[in-house]
């Protein structure tokens, strides 16, 4: 081995960190990363499991656990006897984290205290196994930017992180800090690096990609951003949104998405539930109204364009005709690409402390979104087949996804991060099956 091991949960923004500490860790075969989230207690448990896992398959290892659970629980982690360290969001980004004589030593520019804000949970005190310190007084943002994706043909690239707002289900913001933005010309200069490395296709991540700007000088916004990447970057075939807030979609965003061939018709949407009521006390920011709306203006605009959507199922107080709602928010948006999650109490936010849903009517409910998003998604994919595909290759060189992110399968191997004009013929299991490609 030529570096570390390094275990991912999560989201895109967490794939493209890992990809930094991959860089900032190289040399240290004997170390495990891994990287954690902390969206619901389901994925702190599956991070649980990962650490358990990892220390019985290499028993010798260095275990460091970072990310969001490392951020917002690091007692939890602490506790471990697998673990034997624990990372901040923060300094995770410090090369010295991973050298084994940095090992409680590490300096940070931040304190370790408490934040004042009264939902914030209290940090663990540092120690010579803790190194977590308050991310709310991080300032700066992405320093790293990772360059190379060893285990994806597309490339994520951080443009945005931490989050300013306050939805009451949500630990996130906790883990990552306040929104703050990279500067453009940082952004260009990265993107044009990696097409010069072979990626045909760019992810912009962040916490909440369309806050991107406010805390720059002149406040550029996400769609100024979108075009300066596109205009400064000319050989890049496919620039690709992770999820974003439908709320902030702007006129100039809007105009990128539905005219721009270079952008991927593709949106995932964070849309959370489909009833009023429960929106205001997710203290989301849009209507049900609203999320209809755009996504009716979208499909408009430009007729390919597919839809991706996070939905909670059983949120606090959510009652059986809210949850019809939200359920047929799936067709009335046409959700192909969904999202669910059964709602889990986080500590330190206000839904925890709301009137609580069975947790067997949660199951229930987030069986039936996730099979309303089953019949709804196979129906897109049927209405594919016999149309020509254009398709970026996955590293295998068996299979890569369309600019809709139809998943495809190829008959024949192809040459992997290429883009190809996939014929398609059938579907099997969810996926598209490609007979005839042809280099683009």
């Amino acid at each position: 081995m030529s570096g570390p091991a390094i275990i991912t949960m999560g989201c895109r923004l967490n794939i493209a960190e890992s990809e930094a500490i991959r860089t900032l860790a190289q040399g240290q075969d004997d170390l495990i990363v891994v990287n954690s989230c902390a969206v619901t207690a389901e994925a702190v448990r599956q991070t649980r499991q990962a650490i358990r896992r990892a220390r019985r398959e290499r028993p010798d290892a260095r275990i460091m656990v970072t990310g969001c659970a490392a951020q917002t629980e690091p007692e939890t982690f602490a506790a471990m006897a697998e673990v034997d360290a624990v990372i901040g969001n923060r300094e995770k980004l410090d090369a010295e984290t991973y050298l084994p004589s940095s090992q409680g030593k590490l300096g940070s520019p931040f304190s370790s205290a408490s934040s004042s804000e009264s939902e914030m949970p209290a940090f663990a005190p540092m120690t010579e196994k803790v190194k977590v310190a308050d991310i709310m007084a991080v300032r700066d943002t992405a320093p790293h930017m990772a360059s190379a994706f060893a285990d994806h043909a597309r490339a994520f690239l951080e443009v945005q992180n931490g989050c300013d707002h306050r939805c009451t289900f949500c630990i996130i913001p906790y883990g990552r800090g306040n929104s703050r933005s990279v500067p453009a010309g940082a952004v260009v200069d990265k993107a044009r690096e990696l097409v010069a490395a072979g990626y045909r296709e760019i992810v912009l991540t962040g916490v909440d990609v369309t806050s991107y700007g406010p805390d720059l000088p002149g406040s550029p916004s996400l769609g100024s951003l979108v075009e300066r990447i596109l205009t400064g970057v000319p050989d890049l075939p496919r620039l690709r949104l992770s999820s974003i807030d439908s709320v902030e979609i702007d006129d100039r965003l809007f105009d990128l998405i539905a005219h721009e061939p270079r952008m991927m018709p593709h949106l995932h949407l964070s849309l959370q539930a489909g009833d009023d009521l429960i929106l205001k006390r997710m203290k989301r920011r849009h209507s049900r109204a609203d999320a209809v709306r755009i996504v009716e203006r979208l499909k408009a605009a430009r007729p390919g364009i597919s839809i991706g959507a996070d939905i909670i199922a059983g949120f606090p107080t959510e009652e059986d005709v809210m949850f019809e709602r939200s359920l047929a928010l799936i067709a009335d948006c046409d959700i192909v690409h969904g999202h669910i999650f059964p709602y889990s109490p986080r500590t330190g936010t206000p839904a925890a402390r709301m009137p609580q849903v069975d947790r067997t009517a949660i199951k229930a409910r987030a069986a039936r979104l996730r099979a309303a998003c089953a019949t709804q998604r196979e129906a897109w994919l049927r209405s594919l087949i016999g149309t020509t595909q254009s398709v970026l290759v996955e590293r295998s060189g068996l299979s890569g996804h369309a600019e809709n992110f139809a998943p495809v399968r190829f008959a024949t191997p192809q040459l992997p991060s290429t883009i190809v004009a996939a014929r398609i013929t059938g579907l099997e299991k969810d996926t598209l099956i490609a007979q005839e490609a042809v280099q683009e």
